[in-house]
């Protein structure tokens, strides 16, 4: 249980000060009595702004169909960001909405936003091992015998003392791959590649674990269930 004012505010509703203007002016019901005391407590499904159930209060887990063009950053100096592509509300939420690992700039696909952190370091920590798959075009042509390469272990990327993990690698055409990794290095595709030679010209994340996007138009989202990774 929360106070009304601090909850109207961490889900984005407005300010704590403007909540309790809301409380004043009638807005709020609990357990469908008007509500006449900022500082209550209350449990979150009792509690009604303007006749509605309160707007996701156990947290949001989405789906986003990230396009080219759009940073993971909250900071506005790097430019257009993801959160962009959701309700205002809900980036006005406390804790945070964010991004389950990044993609950069100029990589498109799936990415998933939450703002539940114990979810955020489950999936990105690298003993967990969530498959990731990538598809990638470069502008050289790819040796067949990068397949075991990526599955060995031991290649090292320019600048760090520890190999990658073992990866997947299927050719798609000479100049066109897609790559499973269950970890996630900065630019850690465009590395791998960058080390043997090939840069990469396009790239899109296509599953995150037994996710994939499906139809999912790029720009837009899907929620998605809070507990969708739990273990069965």
């Amino acid at each position: 249980m929360r106070r009304l004012d601090q909850l109207l505010a961490n889900l984005g509703y407005c300010s704590r000060r403007e909540a309790r203007i809301w409380i004043e002016d009638g807005r709020v019901t609990v357990g469908g009595e008007t509500a006449d005391d900022f500082g209550r407590k209350a449990a979150e499904n009792d509690v009604r702004v303007d006749g509605e159930p309160l707007d996701h209060p156990g947290g949001l887990l989405l789906m986003v169909h990230k396009p080219v063009g759009l940073v993971c950053s909250h900071e506005d100096r790097e430019g257009p960001n993801v959160y962009l592509l959701l309700p205002e509300r809900w980036r006005r939420r406390n804790p945070v909405v964010t991004s389950i690992g990044r993609l950069d700039k100029d990589t498109s696909g799936l990415l998933l936003l939450t703002d539940q952190s114990p979810l955020v370091h489950r999936l990105t920590s690298p003993k967990h091992k969530v498959p990731k798959v990538y598809r990638a075009v470069v502008d050289a042509d790819l040796s067949p015998d990068l397949i075991a390469l990526f599955a060995s272990g031991t290649l090292l990327l320019e600048g760090e003392k520890d190999p990658c993990a073992p990866a997947g690698l299927k050719l798609i055409t000479a100049r066109e791959a897609e790559v499973t990794l269950t970890e996630g290095r900065y630019h850690q595709v465009r590395r791998m590649f960058s080390a043997q030679g090939a840069t990469v010209v396009t790239l899109h994340r296509e599953k995150f674990g037994p996710l994939d996007l499906g139809d999912l138009p790029a720009g837009q989202w899907r929620e998605l269930p809070l507990d969708y990774f739990s273990s069965p």
